[in-house]
């Protein structure tokens, strides 16, 4: 399930047009906790694109989670957001 939850938000993600995008899967660190016994995945997202300049930590991370929509209350129960401008990288 892990590699198509990556996939779909690979896909949602290129809305943004990113320069990179790097999407870990961390779920088997989470073992136990109540988000993955409910099937939801802990992922963490590096990604590089031109939409997020001008915008400050928060503003990027509401372009990241428009982005995956449902996703996050189905696929994916906790995500880390690393997103910079091609020129911050």
């Amino acid at each position: 399930m892990s590699q198509d939850t990556v996939a779909l938000l690979r896909e949602r993600l290129s809305t943004l047009a990113p320069l990179s995008t790097e999407i870990i899967d961390e779920s088997h660190l989470h073992a136990g906790h109540a988000g993955a016994r409910d099937g939801g995945g802990h992922y963490r997202l590096h990604i590089v694109a031109e939409a997020f300049a001008g915008k400050n930590t928060l503003a990027r991370h509401r372009l990241v989670y428009a982005a995956a929509g449902d996703l996050m209350r189905v696929k994916i129960h906790a995500l880390i957001i690393e997103a910079r401008t091609p020129a911050e990288v």
